[in-house]
């Protein structure tokens, strides 16, 4: 599995929004710039995470946007899910999609993609961006602890 652009624009995204989560609405540029994510790709993507539930938006001088939960109730495979799609390694280890394939329900190799899928969202399930967040900070001041 490979996560796209988008997926990764998207996760950076709500990166930002979970770090200043206190600070309440955070315009659209700060994300942008604090991120590396370019503007008008930004505004998309944002769209399509609020239309999700993930975040919220307002207009104005004093809008922005913000998680629409806490940080301990999103998770990788919230954001995947959203902004990537199903998680399959193949075709064939998509929920119910089998007929695709002429070797179908008795194909060998199929139920070891399946495990691979349900390992993969096992794993997104059970990382929360709070614990993204905690794990950022770390990094970082690990990071300046060295420089």
């Amino acid at each position: 599995m490979r996560i796209s652009t988008k997926g990764e624009y998207g996760i950076r995204a709500l990166m930002e929004l979970t770090q200043r989560y206190h600070e309440g609405y955070i315009q659209s540029a700060q994300i942008a710039a604090a991120r590396n994510i370019p503007e008008n790709y930004l505004y998309q993507l944002l769209i399509t995470l609020r239309k999700a539930g993930l975040i919220k938006s307002r207009r104005g001088p004093q809008g922005g946007h913000m998680l629409a939960r806490p940080p301990e109730q999103i998770t990788l495979a919230d954001a995947v899910a959203v902004l990537e799609g199903p998680v399959s390694p193949t075709s064939c280890s998509q929920e119910g999609v089998v007929n695709d394939c002429p070797f179908g329900e008795y194909c060998p190799v199929r139920q070891t993609w399946l495990g691979v899928r349900d390992m993969i969202l096992e794993t997104l399930a059970k990382t929360s961006f709070a614990q993204l967040a905690a794990r950022e900070k770390e990094n970082v001041a690990a990071l300046h602890k060295e420089g």
